[in-house]
């Protein structure tokens, strides 16, 4: 065997992770339902790699949300509902007001800046989401 056929090029359309110097340490098992195996193999299958290989790089993501942080975004996005409706319905009422008796209340312009900060804090939740 000569020296250039001893050098291994990478394949590059290789679905298994490279082995390591210290061989493999540890083994878990997950069990998933027939739904879940599925969607885990089409998913894999897109990103050609292996369903564990999707498992680990999933998981080890920065990127990627926890499920206590996807409940934590959607606690945040309901109250920012909650609160866009509350806003809203003082803003009507204001503009009702001020239809009927051709004056603008002196509180409309704390409900605007206050409907101006929920815009803002739903700016901040979508930014955070991206």
């Amino acid at each position: 065997m000569s020296e250039e056929e001893s050098i291994r090029r990478p394949n590059l359309s290789r679905r298994r992770r490279a082995n390591s110097p210290a061989g493999s340490k540890k083994r878990r098992e997950v069990w998933v339902t027939v739904e879940e195996e599925a969607a885990l193999v089409a998913r894999a299958v897109g990103e050609k790699v292996t369903v564990p290989n999707l498992l680990i790089s999933s998981a080890l993501s920065e990127y990627s949300d926890s499920p206590t942080e996807r409940r934590a975004i959607a606690a945040e996005l309901m109250s920012l509902h909650n609160l866009l409706a509350r806003s809203s319905n003082n803003i009507n009422q204001l503009a009702r007001q001020a239809n009927a008796t051709g004056e603008v209340p002196v509180e409309a312009r704390d409900a605007l800046k206050h409907l101006r900060s929920v815009a803002m804090r739903i700016d901040d939740a979508i930014d955070g989401l991206m």
